[in-house]
């Protein structure tokens, strides 16, 4: 701050002392005047007393002079309790705002206590402090994304550069040529899928898809879904077992739900051995319609089931080439913008049972259809 600035700021503050305390002056004065003419009036009516000049201006001198110290006394008490009551929590809220505005949201304000303290600035600071919390959770989350993509990112665009530097030979044979083709196509189409679904998580979790509410037949849905992995099971020998009752009809987003069944049939076929066994069930009720999906995979420990919705993370890292740890982080938020559950029941060696619940009505209200 240079010397100019700093002038102007004291001069600026000189001023508005003058402000506050001409201001006193005026309403003290207009209040003790209209006190000494009332009393005055009085005295002459009830006691008959007749005042000289002499007398009114000795007492007009001394009303004055206590206008001036009562005035100045109120300024000074004002002051004091401006600084207590508004100013230090003030500063502090100030301090730190203009942390977190460099970025350090670790900051967080202490509650003001005293008998004259105004509870609406505990108040302001509870929020912010909330607000402070909120943002040092998503700057978390924003730098292990940034991590996490990064690393991702990292191993396809690896594939590809080594490919593209084999196929750059000039003795390669065709059989090769078309191998490793085919390996930079694949990781092409993983980078692919990874940025598809980078932007429909984002797109959700920041409420940029709204939800519809249409009725629809999930139990046709379902099957309609799970056909399109028929090629798969087939050529490795999988098993698929369905319990799927009929008619089921749902209030809801068909799209949104279209990615929860998509992902979790994927994955589990994907983690099903050959020759192993996918189930699927649907049961439903008055309220809710509840779909299993069950694999006869590797499954896996309560501690990787606690971490399994989480963005990027995959628990079996032999099968981590074939995925990018984005399916269940859609799946999680779908089922909570529709507002419904999901849950996972697993055993290492044992498989793993998706289980998820969603409401059958919209607003309370029973489908016509059923």
């Amino acid at each position: 701050m240079t010397k100019n600035e700093k002038a102007k700021k004291i001069f600026a503050k000189i001023l508005r002392v003058l402000y506050r305390y001409f201001t006193y002056f005026l309403f003290v004065a207009f209040v003790i005047t209209c006190c000494v003419m009332l009393f005055v009036t009085l005295l002459e009516k009830e006691l008959g007393v007749e005042l000289t000049g002499e007398n009114i201006s000795f007492a007009a001198k001394v009303t004055f002079w206590n206008v001036v110290f009562i005035s100045l006394i109120i300024m000074i008490v004002d002051t004091v309790r401006r600084r207590l009551m508004f100013e230090r929590p003030l500063k502090q809220i100030a301090k730190a705002a203009e942390q977190m505005m460099l970025g350090d949201f670790s900051v967080r304000i202490p509650r003001v206590s005293g008998i004259t303290t105004d509870e609406r600035f505990n108040e302001m600071i509870a929020s912010i402090n909330k607000m402070a919390e909120e943002l040092e959770g998503v700057e978390t989350l924003r730098s292990d994304f940034i991590a996490n993509v990064s690393h991702e990112m990292k191993t396809p665009l690896a594939v590809m550069q080594n490919y593209g530097r084999l196929l750059a030979s000039p003795d390669l044979t065709d059989e090769k040529r078309l191998e490793y083709a085919a390996a930079v196509s694949e990781s092409c189409r993983r980078l692919s899928d990874m940025m598809t679904n980078i932007l429909k998580l984002n797109r959700l979790e920041n409420q940029q898809i709204y939800p519809k509410n249409e009725s629809f037949d999930l139990s046709e849905q379902l099957c309609e879904s799970l056909l399109q992995y028929e090629n798969v099971w087939e050529s490795r020998n999988i098993d698929v077992e369905t319990d799927i009752e009929d008619g089921v009809t749902v209030s809801g987003d068909s799209e949104l739900l279209l990615l929860v069944w998509n992902n979790l049939f994927s994955n589990a076929f994907k983690f099903t051995d050959d020759g192993g066994k996918v189930s699927v069930a649907l049961r439903a009720d008055e309220k809710y319609a509840t779909v299993s999906v069950r694999d006869t995979g590797c499954g896996m420990s309560a501690e990787v089931g606690a971490h399994v919705f989480e963005k990027f993370y995959q628990g079996d890292s032999s099968r981590a080439t074939q995925g990018n740890g984005l399916g269940l982080a859609l799946v999680k938020r779908v089922v909570d913008i529709v507002g419904g559950e999901i849950r996972v029941e697993s055993a290492v060696g044992d498989g793993s049972t998706f289980i998820v619940k969603i409401r059958r009505f919209a607003n309370g209200i029973l489908e016509k259809a059923r």
